[in-house]
């Protein structure tokens, strides 16, 4: 049977730094993801408004880790695993596939939560991969574009109102963005349109913008938010949405209030992806509320000591699903595999700090008690992501990207096209039809 040293799930943060410590070390792993791309989440946001290129964020997999020999790069599902004959199970190409292994190491991230209401997702977009970026990215210019052609006037008042719900990190970048772009990109560049025609509404259950900031920082934001033209609605809930809006209901009171948009971006909650749920039944580890494991202290699954798992589908010690806690997890595993830490070794998370960008020349970065704002800590942010973005090339067209974004007018990723039918001309006529004749009986 085909079997390996390390099998590795997931292509995120997590399981790279695993395979790239475990690949630098020589030892035999297997990496299966559903797809071949390492995906740079937290630049997502720029995708969806035309600063960078997917391409840049979300490079090969393989081509990360070519130069090392005894890594093997699969495309494929996991579905099952079986701890006692310590083989796993994987779906590729229509064909199911066995692998033995002596360890397991799972990061397959989470994906977005709706708390219950799924439906919501058919009316909303998210942002947690590649194909919700460039769907997002499509939506805005079209709302853009229909709005200076039409002439209703309460359509297009609907084409250039957005909702963002939830106030995290994603929620505030998304909500800064969009009304940057109005001010600085469509106002310059479709005739008609200007920043003020444009609502942006930001929408948090929790009484601060970016709760988990709290304090100065969460002040900061709100006021910068706002200082920009967006609404900020705190300690509201949305009930209900559909293809035209959503219902907010602040917090004490039972009316709710109805507000319309053409677009509705949900970033409110994540869930543990469904391998979690997999290894919860076939280890016996307890899993959150959000599906996510609640692994032991050295990171191990259940009662097992060769399955592990790092990252968001993970739970320990309230450490917030962020790529910091994911890579330290996964080398943390990595050492452990390969006898650098000792077996049962707690992890422990080295905080060097949090950030997030508001818009331009705006930002927030806290590191331990050093809280920063403004035009510095947006600096900041740049050099950051700049320095965690894999490859030289990727590096050099980011920051090219910024430049003509930040420090100019351009968005140099934005393009749309209608979807082509056939012309017909406004004098072409319907041919006519002789109506059937009546039947007659058989005689």
């Amino acid at each position: 049977m085909d079997r390996t040293e390390v099998v590795i799930v997931g292509s995120g943060f997590g399981a790279l730094a695993a395979a790239k410590k475990l690949a630098k070390a020589g030892k035999p792993f297997v990496l299966i993801s559903e797809t071949t791309e390492h995906l740079f989440q937290p630049l997502l946001y720029q995708v969806a408004t035309g600063v960078i290129a997917a391409g840049e964020i979300a490079p090969s997999v393989r081509a990360i880790l070519a130069k090392y020999p005894h890594a093997d790069v699969r495309l494929g599902r996991v579905v099952d695993v079986n701890p006692e004959e310590k083989e796993l199970v994987y779906e590729a190409a229509g064909q199911r596939h066995t692998l033995g292994y002596n360890s397991v190491v799972a990061a397959t991230g989470a994906r977005q939560s709706y708390f219950g209401r799924d439906e919501f997702a058919k009316v909303t977009f998210a942002l947690k991969t590649v194909d919700d970026a460039e769907r997002l990215r499509d939506q805005i210019v079209r709302c853009f574009e229909e709005a200076h052609t039409t002439s209703d006037l309460e359509r297009r008042k609907n084409l250039l109102s957005f909702i963002v719900i939830g106030a995290g990190a994603t929620g505030v970048e998304l909500a800064g963005q969009i009304k940057e772009l109005a001010a600085r990109y469509f106002e310059q560049s479709i005739r008609g349109i200007t920043a003020a025609d444009v609502t942006v509404t930001l929408v948090e259950g929790a009484g601060v913008a970016m709760p988990a900031y709290g304090g100065k920082l969460s002040e900061y934001t709100k006021a910068s938010l706002e200082k920009s033209g967006v609404e900020v609605v705190l300690n509201t809930l949305v009930t209900d949405i559909d293809e035209d809006g959503a219902t907010l209901v602040a917090h004490g009171s039972e009316a709710g209030e109805r507000r319309t948009a053409n677009t509705i971006i949900w970033s409110a909650g994540v869930q543990a992806n469904d391998f979690a749920a997999v290894l919860a039944e076939r280890t016996g580890c307890e899993t959150d509320r959000a599906g996510r494991l609640l692994v032991n202290r050295d990171l191990t699954v259940g009662g097992r000591a060769d399955i592990f798992a790092v990252g968001d589908m993970t739970s320990l010690d309230n450490l917030p699903g962020q790529s910091p806690v994911a890579m330290q997890g996964g080398r943390h595993v990595a050492d452990t595999i390969l006898g650098k830490t000792l077996r049962g070794t707690p992890f422990k998370f080295r905080d060097k700090g949090s950030m997030a960008i508001i818009n331009r020349f705006r930002a927030v970065t806290k590191v331990k008690n050093i809280e920063l704002t403004g035009t510095f800590a947006w600096v900041l942010w740049l050099a950051v992501h700049m320095v965690y973005l894999v490859g030289f090339r990727n590096r050099y067209v980011a920051v090219m990207s910024w430049f003509g974004s930040f420090l100019g007018n351009r968005r140099p990723h934005f393009y749309y096209a209608q979807e082509v039918g056939p012309i017909v001309t406004p004098d072409a006529r319907i041919p006519e039809t002789k109506p059937a004749e009546p039947a007659t009986a058989a005689a």
